[in-house]
């Protein structure tokens, strides 16, 4: 079971991601807490997004990027960028490969929508 409430408490980040991961994308994609105004909760979204992103197979990450619509690509460059923010072990190399494949599918427009966006994720 996928689960896209990010302040649900029971969920355990540590667990392994198992099953179909371009659910899973579209799932932590879902409900982004843009509005919300408690970081720990922003924090953690960000957390579970990095992992997802982490467990995709290099040559998965094209198909799971052109699955996206344009507001999706975006939301996925906010966190790119989020996690670029605050890098963990090997997060930057996974971000780096994902931001090369959410750039050649919404352009640069994307990186300026996402540079001059008033709400964070």
């Amino acid at each position: 079971m996928l689960l896209c409430r990010h302040e649900r408490s029971s969920l355990d980040m540590n667990a392994p991601l198992q099953g179909n991961m371009n659910a899973a994308l579209q799932a932590v994609l879902k409900n982004p807490p843009i509005n919300s105004k408690n970081q720990n909760v922003k924090d953690r979204a960000e957390l579970l997004v990095v992992r997802v992103l982490s467990s995709f197979k290099s040559s998965d990450i094209e198909k799971a990027v052109g699955s996206l619509d344009k507001a999706g690509v975006d939301l996925l460059m906010k966190y790119i960028y989020r996690g670029f923010e605050k890098p963990t072990d090997n997060s930057s190399a996974v971000l780096l490969l994902w931001h090369e494949k959410a750039l050649a599918v919404g352009g640069v427009g994307s990186i300026v929508r996402v540079l001059t966006a008033r709400k964070t994720v």
